[in-house]
């Protein structure tokens, strides 16, 4: 195999929780359409982000099952195990991941990452969380919290777009297809690469800009599925209850009963305005990209239609049969030829990594420049 012989494009899901369709829809299949369209021109690196899969808490009993439920989830949606030009590969399996983070952990400044707004996200819905029923000292609620919620949000929360940087660089990636919520991290991996180059030396590739690739990938995000319960926000494998939230392991006919109970409105008409009906803007999103057609002509179909019942029934039935057709796919899936092609790549990518590390160690004086 001739690795790195052309351009590279890289992605990758993390491996904690069980997905759902939205990131079926969302990502699993442009993610496995873009292999196979651009894996002619590209090589296209598909990793398993696993040592990002608990910058938050999770079950740490059932990580290791998770991430070869991840790579399956990948081959029943139908990418291809035989094409040598796509890679599959873990992250935590190539430790150069690993050690090119510390190293640029040290080019990174402490205020950099204050300002990215994931983490800070992620840090106020965990102070969030936190009521005052938590505390001993309701009168000092807040700082309570606030000392609860520094004990709880992790360094790995708080500077994991160093180890995002460091799958990027390690392969001198070109092209990383990221949602609207990641941009800010490509740019810091632009910016660490440029500012490391410019101090020791070229040593890394920079990516492209996120402009370039919105027109390389095309910026249009797709449909984006909302959860059933509070459909102003998107449906979430993070979310607690998962009651808003059809997972691609759920029972098929539990499923549908979500669908049935999701939430809508009182206007008895069934309209796509997500800003007036979301919750049924949504069911017909969901309508639309279970049946394969356009949102307007699914929208033609039901314009106007007064029972909410008979609508949620169809998006249930669909929901159902789709649930039931992958997770049969999903049981036919050989273990053992994934995991083949999970320690190909990992074989076939360390050397590549491992040089760019030593570049990287050579610059900071780590390595003897041969």
């Amino acid at each position: 195999m001739n690795v790195m012989s052309k351009p590279v494009i890289l992605t990758g899901i993390r491996a904690n929780n069980d997905l759902t369709i939205g990131n079926y829809f969302g990502a699993i299949l442009p993610i496995i359409d873009m292999a196979k369209t651009r894996s002619d021109e590209y090589q296209v690196n598909l990793f398993i982000p696993d040592l990002h899969s608990f910058t938050t808490p999770i079950d740490h009993s059932l990580l290791y099952d998770q991430i070869l439920h991840n790579a399956r989830l990948f081959v029943a949606a139908g990418l291809p195990l035989d094409n040598p030009d796509i890679y599959l590969y873990r992250q935590s399996y190539i430790s150069a991941h690993s050690e090119l983070t510390w190293i640029l952990d040290c080019f990174t400044g402490f205020g950099e990452m204050s300002r990215m707004t994931q983490f800070k996200d992620k840090s106020q819905n965990v102070y969030d969380s936190l009521g005052a029923q938590d505390f001993e000292l309701p009168d000092d609620v807040n700082d309570v919290k606030q000392k609860k919620v520094n004990q709880t949000v992790s360094m790995g929360l708080f500077n994991y777009p160093v180890l995002m940087a460091a799958d990027i660089l390690l392969y001198e990636a070109q092209y990383i297809p990221v949602g609207e919520d990641q941009t800010q991290h490509l740019e810091f991996a632009r910016d660490i690469s440029e500012r490391f180059n410019n101090k020791l030396g070229d040593t890394f590739n920079v990516p492209e800009s996120v402009a370039v690739q919105h027109k390389f990938f095309g910026k249009d995000q797709g449909l984006r599925i909302k959860d059933l319960i509070d459909p102003t926000k998107k449906m979430s494998k993070s979310d607690d209850s998962g009651r808003g939230v059809i997972f691609l392991g759920d029972q098929p006919s539990a499923a549908a009963k979500k669908v049935i109970g999701a939430t809508t409105d009182d206007l008895a008409s069934v309209h796509f305005d997500p800003q007036n009906q979301p919750g049924i803007s949504n069911l017909l999103q969901i309508l639309s990209l279970l049946q394969g057609r356009t949102l307007e002509e699914v929208s033609a179909e039901f314009e106007g239609q007064s029972s909410y019942g008979d609508f949620k029934a169809v998006v249930a039935a669909e929901v159902e049969k789709f649930l039931t057709d992958f997770q049969q796919k999903l049981s036919t899936v050989d273990d053992n030829a994934v995991i083949a092609k999970l320690e190909q790549s990992e074989h076939d990518l360390i050397p590549v990594a491992n040089a760019t590390l030593l570049r990287a160690q050579q610059a900071v004086g780590l390595r003897q420049k041969v």
